[in-house]
């Protein structure tokens, strides 16, 4: 194992069946990083997760969890979880359930501390099962940060919550990695990978199929997006050479292209009125559908 890998999984496969989950996958989570795993469904993203925490056990291959086997008790009060299917006892109160969850760890926060850093404190004395999917999901996050975790893994955790919920919990997420904490976070919105990863490690079909920071997996894409109010027409710029698209909206003439920069010089040679010029770079969204259609 590497030594400044929390976890690891080494030539990991892992079958469900006749359906292959991980067809020898390598993933390591580093010290102090926020790692987003992402991937269409059935990618094995949450295998890839659970095997890490010693849930299930791999067909071939190895998982380590601090340099140990992921079932060791010691290695498993390193870390809090949220999983994306959850069943908690509904009659009790938030509150209670932290509690019940603190209990496990030897140096827990203290109740109200993980309330107040997960802005959770209004749910408090409210029966589990009396809350909205959002507000479960609220209080799934502060029980799985209540054992101050040195590693946290996240499973679709802003799934359901509003968006000031959201920005809430990247907010909490973003003071726990500053403070040393790991976090393998799985997600489908890319925005949040976007805003919040150290790291991107992409999986297609059990295989990883891109790594890397967010900026080098922008990279990966060459098309940029040229904005500009103009008299041309959409229909002479669509047959420019460097042109993959055009259209036009209320914000003006819209460009994708592969070769920004001669895009630009062709427009300010042609219409010396332009204006408004605006040159944008692939996101992390077109990055992924790249990487996946071509991995398909």
């Amino acid at each position: 194992m590497n030594n400044d890998s929390l976890a690891e999984l080494a030539a990991v496969h892992k079958s469900y069946g006749k359906t292959v989950a991980l067809a020898g996958l390598d993933l390591q989570v580093g010290q102090g990083e926020l790692l987003a795993v992402l991937g269409p469904n059935g990618a094995g993203k949450t295998t890839a997760i659970t095997l890490m925490l010693g849930l299930q056990q791999p067909d071939a291959g190895t998982a380590r969890l601090f340099g140990r086997s992921p079932t060791s008790f010691e290695n498993r009060r390193g870390v809090g979880v949220m999983m994306q299917e959850v069943f908690l006892a509904p009659e009790l109160r938030v509150r209670e359930h932290i509690d019940l969850v603190a209990s496990y760890y030897p140096a827990a926060l203290p109740a109200d501390a993980v309330l107040e850093m997960t802005r959770t404190t209004p749910l408090r004395d409210r029966p589990y099962g009396k809350l909205s999917g959002g507000q479960k999901r609220q209080a799934q996050f502060a029980m799985a940060v209540c054992g101050r975790p040195k590693l946290l893994f996240l499973d679709e955790p802003t799934v359901g919550l509003d968006i000031q919920a959201r920005e809430m919990m990247w907010a909490t997420l973003r003071q726990l990695v500053a403070e040393g904490v790991s976090i393998v976070l799985t997600t489908h919105y890319l925005e949040e990978a976007e805003a919040l990863a150290d790291r991107v490690a992409v999986l297609n079909q059990g295989r990883m199929i891109a790594s890397g920071s967010v900026n080098e997996m922008r990279a990966l894409v060459a098309r940029k997006h040229v904005t500009c109010s103009t008299a041309l027409s959409v229909e002479e710029v669509e047959r420019w050479p460097e042109v993959e698209s055009a259209s036009r909206d209320r914000h003006g003439l819209r460009i994708v292209a592969g070769n920004a920069e001669a895009v630009v010089r062709r427009l300010l040679a042609a219409d010396a009125d332009l204006q408004d010029l605006e040159i944008r770079r692939a996101g992390l969204a077109e990055a992924f559908t790249a990487l996946t259609k071509e991995a398909a």
